[in-house]
């Protein structure tokens, strides 16, 4: 297995691209640049099978539809903000892009909880990990040590909770309950930014002491 990681867009938010030696791939949070997108997978004769959301906000999901309208693939999301594709209110579009709002077509999979899931070769585990949004969650990749966090855990800090249905005390609990208590030397793939690990977070990270 392979995974690359792929800042698009103004906020250079991380899409990550996950493929098999068959070059089938599943994509995470493809969020802007949708032809550039489309046309470096193509490029890489990769075969996109899912598209995975850690969480419904705009930056993460620009991309959704020309992924999705180019490769047939499904995409899953979870419950708590399957409405937001489609509401750019909810996803704050509208908000941070005066008035312009991104949506997408609703999703072919509702994650409903914390599941399994099974995408061809590729088995995730789902975490969910509310507070930097009411329905976001974190896939991981067990058997490669990486978990893909979107925006609740990041390099020496943790997502923003300011924004419509963010808890941050819901957000700490998550990232000690579910991400923290992963093996240290996992690698955490985050929304933004470098990636970091489990080990370096407990050490370090200065939103996370004296809880």
């Amino acid at each position: 297995m392979k995974w690359t990681q792929l800042p698009l867009g103004p906020l250079q938010t991380n899409a990550y691209v996950v493929q098999n030696d068959a070059r089938d791939a599943i994509v995470i949070d493809p969020g802007s640049e949708g032809p550039a997108l489309v046309q470096w997978l193509t490029e890489q004769n990769l075969k996109p099978t899912a598209i995975l959301l850690t969480h419904a906000h705009f930056d993460h999901i620009g991309a959704v539809d020309d992924v999705r309208n180019e490769f047939k693939c499904p995409v899953y999301i979870h419950k708590n903000e399957q409405d937001w594709l489609s509401d750019g209110e909810k996803n704050g579009s509208k908000r941070f892009l005066n008035a312009n709002a991104i949506t997408a077509k609703p999703a072919e999979h509702i994650i409903e909880n914390e599941t399994s899931l099974v995408i061809g070769s590729f088995q995730l585990e789902v975490f969910e990990t509310p507070g930097h949004s009411p329905g976001s969650v974190s896939f991981y990749l067990k058997e490669h040590s990486i978990v893909f966090s979107g925006d609740a855990l990041f390099a020496q800090s943790i997502g923003r909770t300011d924004l419509p249905g963010g808890n941050h005390q819901q957000l700490i609990e998550s990232i000690h309950q579910k991400l923290l208590e992963l093996p240290e030397d996992t690698i955490v793939a985050c929304g933004h930014g470098s990636t970091t690990t489990i080990a370096s977070e407990m050490d370090s990270n200065p939103f996370l002491s004296g809880f």
